[in-house]
């Protein structure tokens, strides 16, 4: 496989409709929004589609990662369901966490032990770390026996008024280059999103996918939906209902952008190529795919993008979002799709004279769209077609690579 250029970025770009929904809310617990080129917008975060995505892919994959602060809890429910006291299994799942680095990661004491810092792990970590649990439990034993020692010493101590000794620091029972290796292992979403645990040296994984928050490509306020939920029990001679409210949802039509960075994704997987373009193109899949679920059962907002483009381009990724700064306005007919097609068509094709096609490997789109669509690259019959494309194009060396 080729060498690639300094970077190699591979962006996708969608426009996807959406019926009333509630993909994503805020704190107020209403549909997120954003203003941009002056006018209201609906908003789904990159958080949630990202959630959403990395879901599917470790589905797909069946292959899955946990971000949790529960590691010690967990560790110590699996060791009482294996059979251990309940003493032992909490001091076991407390020393995961201290012994990971020489220091300890810092854990809040007031809420159980969880971890301070949320961890990214993958969700085979809990039987590895109850194996190797169960390799020391000597040890754990011992040690736990000297602590409620200890313990009880100060207690006595204590009631006897005598002065209080400094408390001596919880030592580290269980090997830390074992416990931090277990730490330090990665599933595909991990070398994909990236993972930050800079307490855990080696541990750290920079993120090969960036996402943007999609937005409206059209003006669009939030709309009220009064409902109420009838009483099937209500008392003779009664009508009424058992729950009403107000919520809101939003509608219209949303662009999508996300860029892998290749480079970054092959040395997350330790050089290995081949699997870099196997994973692209599953994210690619995902990226179509796969939808936020938040409010489904009441809404089922379960469409897909009327048009996906992708550009593959060495050095640094390129939005196509400016496109939608103006926003768009209905066609003579109706819809915002036609417009807002021609206008990102418009916008690459200002982007390909502006920037020149020197740093473009190559490009594609698939579109429901009847009529060709303009400075989008090649077009593709559907999705399908467009990631395997996609992974191929993506694999093409340089042109400045392949000219020296």
């Amino acid at each position: 496989m080729a060498a690639y250029a300094p970077a190699r970025y591979i962006d996708l770009h969608a426009l996807h409709p959406l019926p009333a929904s509630v993909l994503n809310r805020g704190e107020d617990d209403l549909p997120k929004t954003l203003q941009l080129g002056g006018v209201l917008r609906p908003m789904v975060s990159s958080q949630s589609w990202k959630r959403a995505i990395r879901m599917w892919l470790e589905n797909h994959l069946d292959e899955h990662a946990a971000r949790t602060r529960m590691l010690p809890l967990r560790v110590a429910d699996a060791l009482r369901e294996a059979g251990w006291p309940a003493d032992l299994a909490t001091f076991a799942g407390a020393q995961i966490v201290r012994s990971a680095t020489r220091e300890g990661l810092k854990t809040e004491e007031d809420q159980g032990g969880i971890t301070s810092v949320t961890l990214y792990l993958p969700r085979t970590i809990l039987d590895d770390l109850t194996d190797l649990c169960t390799e020391h439990r000597p040890q754990l034993e011992e040690a736990l026996a000297q602590e409620t020692a200890d313990k009880a010493k100060q207690a006595d101590a204590d009631a006897k008024g005598a002065r209080r000794k400094t408390k001596k620091e919880t030592a580290a029972v269980l090997p830390t280059p074992a416990v931090a290796a277990l730490i330090r292992q990665r599933t595909a979403t991990i070398n994909l999103f990236g993972r930050m645990l800079a307490e855990v040296p080696g541990a750290q994984v920079d993120g090969a996918v960036q996402m943007a928050h999609a937005f409206g490509v059209h003006q669009s306020s939030q709309q009220p939906d009064y409902f109420t939920a009838v009483e099937d029990w209500s008392l003779p001679h009664e009508n009424g209902s058992a729950h009403l409210q107000t919520s809101f949802f939003t509608t219209g039509l949303l662009y999508r952008y996300a860029t892998v960075n290749l480079t970054e994704l092959t040395r997350n997987l330790n050089g290995d190529h081949d699997q870099a373009l196997h994973l692209l193109e599953l994210f690619a899949e995902s990226f179509i795919d796969a939808m936020p679920g938040a409010k489904k059962t009441a809404t089922a907002p379960h469409t897909y993008p009327h048009l996906v483009h992708y550009a593959v381009r060495d050095r640094r990724p390129v939005s196509l979002a400016a496109a939608f700064e103006q926003p768009v306005k209905t066609a003579p007919g109706g819809g915002y799709l036609t417009p807002a097609i021609q206008a990102l068509s418009q916008h690459a094709g200002a982007y390909h004279r502006l920037l020149g096609t020197s740093r473009l490997i190559g490009s594609g789109y698939a579109t429901a769209h009847d009529a060709p669509v303009d400075h989008l690259g090649t077009v593709h019959t559907g999705f399908d077609d467009l990631t395997r494309a996609l992974a191929q194009t993506a694999a093409l060396a340089s042109p400045a690579l392949a000219a020296a």
